[in-house]
């Protein structure tokens, strides 16, 4: 699990892989976002939803089916299926947790995180599994392939995972401008996962 730091570089230098399920675009912008009705964005096009909610500071939301990352808090599309939206609010949860080793394995809420620890954890909230899981298992879980919301990218010593045009990851491996800390972070996605197996929930 220690290549869970490491590993995710050879992402870089294997195939680019498109993404059916989510935008490219994150923003650091200071804008204001609340909950709206856009259809503007590429991740989940074309998917039903329910009714958009009021962005608030628990549960922030931004127009459209596309989440944004705003000064490290990562906004749900407010089109999104309300377990998408429950991913992206549960990462929010532990984005500041640094990285230990077997992390979110023995227990939900942990004082660190390793990276398919982070993937449990926010999976788990939006009820998507019920025991944690290692990257080995994450390999062979789900459905196989890109979901149009989720996907679930790994291999034998790293995971990550993908929701609405942002990833969870305990890497910054790939990123223009590298996130602080070593722990569960939001990323814009990486440019190339072709060392990755995908994985993603039926139906999402």
């Amino acid at each position: 699990m220690l290549a869970c730091l490491g590993l995710a570089g050879v992402a870089q230098t294997a195939a680019a892989t498109g993404r059916s399920h989510g935008g490219t675009t994150t923003t650091t912008s200071a804008s204001t976002p609340t909950g709206g009705s856009s259809t503007a964005g590429t991740g989940g096009a074309g998917v039903s939803a329910p009714p958009s909610a009021p962005s608030t500071p628990a549960h922030p939301t931004v127009p459209g089916v596309t989440a944004q990352i705003i000064h490290g808090i990562a906004y749900a599309p407010a089109l999104a299926p309300k377990q998408v939206q429950e991913i992206i609010w549960a990462g929010n949860q532990i984005r500041r947790k640094p990285y230990v080793l077997g992390g979110g394995h023995g227990v939900w809420r942990d004082a660190g995180y390793d990276c398919s620890g982070s993937v449990s954890y926010v999976l788990h909230a939006a009820g998507m599994i019920k025991t944690s899981m290692d990257s080995g298992q994450f390999e062979s879980w789900g459905d196989s392939g890109l979901g149009q919301w989720v996907t679930v990218f790994a291999n034998p010593g790293h995971a990550f995972l993908e929701v609405a045009g942002i990833r969870m990851d305990t890497s910054s491996e790939g990123d223009r401008t590298p996130v602080a800390g070593t722990g569960p972070r939001w990323h814009s996605l990486l440019r190339s996962t072709g060392a990755f197996q995908s994985r993603h929930p039926t139906g999402f």
